[in-house]
């Protein structure tokens, strides 16, 4: 079973003093003693090196499926929700007869089935164990819960026994993440009051915060007898998705006693909503106040200098990284491809990208992004044909972005066929996807099928996609499309008001491209007489790792 590559081998030998003195201890003297690689794998196991803990197994004891050391390496397999080894482990098991007889093995096996997404196969073996504990249920009603069967879950819940407050939080955070925040509050106000701790309590609250619901969630934060750390990030995370930065920012100054967890939070948030100077004067701060980063730290404000555009801060970053030899897992990586791609180094990224063991979603989304926006189209579709053969399948972000790397390049037949894979993915195109569908055949002067396009839409098309469609009209002298354009946008001009600024500037710059100047003027006093003001755009340069910005005028 030799599934790890000599690369985490090196990794391990990296690891602390502890862990190589233990494992230089097994290899030179030939130990047959179980114990003693027990010790080994159990130390990296609490040192989150799970791959380096299964390297050991698979190089030196392959075969040995016995205790204490099977139990050790399930829990290795379901954090990497690695479920070939664990069925391999569980048909040597068999071969034994320690499988059934084990209630700690059982219940491994249970937990490794759940945590691979494997829900049947875990219930036949909950079903199987001659003697269950309430760590056996819930682990079972952990797996029903990740997998969204909360009836399932609820239905072993009621039939046990006995009840920990894990049970309680398992149960309660399962409904929360399925959205059901009615059930989660319900099922924590008949929690015992015994069993009622600080993690029932923060599994509540972050349920409200995460569904978005911030009274909830507030109103059972203030009731809180003891908070934690997670449950103040809860509330700070749940306040950044809401738009509320100042409800935010003022939640974190509450905070008695920080942690990296809650600094961690704060810059995630100003990250995500764009807010990156501040992100990253938040980071500094951090610093100073005597915090060190850890990875997760460093995706967050790697992702702001992705969104600034700011190539010399990120590489500064990028060695910070390295000089403090902070674990590179996938979310740095990913935040490095990104950066590295936003900021127009592509073949710095192309090096990170390549040099990945595993890449996901996220990643390959950011280096086909980054090739397309940067005029590489062909590039661009040799690696989206690449994800099409791995293991990591495409999703809308992935089309719309090799959609968009076929309008820049030209690419009529290959955007199509794109296009019509998303159905064979079990995708829906949005109206970005359509939009580039417009764009891509405007562009080659097919106007008459942009157009067909746009009327067979599924959704309401917006200004964007009328402007991209007259425009293309306008550059190749299709004044008939252009006026059933125009008088499909007619109707705008008398239709209910319209909170958006940009649809009625939209709207105004697209009859005075058409030289349609009556229209066009009685579109922009529609506008003042709706009260709706033109929101003044914004441009900002990066120069010297400062940010400046220089605003239009405010008036439409």
């Amino acid at each position: 079973m030799r599934l790890f590559s000599a690369q985490i081998y090196q990794n391990a030998l990296k690891s602390t003093p502890l862990l190589k003195q233990l494992h230089a201890l097994c290899l030179t003297s030939g130990s047959q003693d179980p114990l003693q690689w027990t010790q080994l794998i159990r130390a990296y196991l609490s040192q989150l090196l799970p791959k380096e803990a299964l390297f050991v197994y698979t190089h030196h004891l392959p075969h040995r499926a016995h205790q204490p050391i099977l139990p050790l390496i399930l829990k290795a397999c379901a954090s990497l929700s690695y479920a070939p080894l664990g069925r391999a482990l569980h048909a040597q098991s068999i071969k034994v007869g320690i499988t059934h007889q084990q209630l700690v093995v059982g219940t491994a096996f249970v937990s490794l089935y759940c945590k691979c997404g494997r829900v049947l196969d875990a219930r036949k073996m909950f079903d199987e164990m001659p003697e269950r504990n309430v760590v056996s249920y819930n682990a079972m009603i952990g797996g029903y819960a990740m997998n969204r069967d909360m009836d399932s879950a609820l239905e072993l819940f009621d039939r046990m026994p006995l009840r920990s407050p894990v049970t309680w939080a398992t149960v309660i955070k399962g409904f929360a993440e399925k959205g059901d925040t009615a059930a989660a509050r319900r099922l924590f106000e008949e929690t015992p009051r015994e069993m009622r701790n600080v993690v029932t309590w923060t599994v509540t609250v972050h349920g409200y915060a995460s569904n978005g619901e911030m009274e909830g969630a507030r109103e059972l934060f203030d009731r809180m007898p003891v908070r934690n750390f997670f449950a103040w990030s809860s509330m700070i995370t749940g306040y950044f998705k809401k738009g509320n930065v100042d409800e935010a920012q003022a939640m974190f100054d509450r905070i008695p006693s920080r942690n990296l967890v809650n600094w961690n939070a704060l810059i995630a948030g100003y990250a995500r909503i764009g807010c990156c100077e501040k992100a990253l004067e938040t980071f500094r701060k951090m610093r100073e106040s005597g915090f060190e980063p850890d990875e997760f730290t460093m995706a967050s404000v790697l992702s702001a200098c992705a969104q600034l555009g700011s190539l010399e801060y990120g590489k500064e970053i990028h060695e910070f990284i390295n000089r403090r030899r902070i674990k590179t897992n996938h979310f740095v990586l990913n935040g490095l491809v990104d950066m590295y791609a936003k900021c127009g180094d592509l073949e710095r990224a192309r090096k990170i990208f390549d040099g990945m063991c595993r890449r996901n979603s996220e990643c390959w989304n950011s280096m086909i992004s980054g090739l397309a926006g940067h005029g590489r189209s062909e590039e661009a579709l040799e690696l989206f044909a690449e994800m099409e053969e791995s293991e990591e399948r495409p999703n809308e972000v992935t089309f719309l972005a090799i959609l968009v790397a076929c309008t820049h390049g030209g690419f009529i037949k290959e955007g199509l066929e794109v296009f019509e894979k998303m159905e064979k993915h079990g995708l829906k195109a949005g109206v970005e996807h359509f939009g580039c569908i417009v764009d891509l055949l405007g562009r080659a002067g097919r106007l008459e099928e942009a157009y067909d396009i746009i009327k067979k839409m599924p959704m309401e098309p917006n200004e964007v996609i009328w402007g991209t469609l007259l425009g293309a009209c306008k550059v190749h002298m299709a004044k008939e499309v252009m006026e059933r354009v125009v008088n499909d946008l007619g109707s705008f001009n008398s239709g209910p008001k319209s909170t958006n600024d940009a649809e009625y500037v939209m709207i105004s710059n697209i009859f005075a491209a058409s030289e349609k100047w009556e229209e066009a003027e009685r579109m922009r006093r529609k506008m003042v007489e709706d009260g709706v003001q033109k929101t003044p755009g914004c441009s900002s340069i990066v120069v010297e790792n400062e940010e400046h910005q220089f605003f239009a005028g405010t008036v439409a």
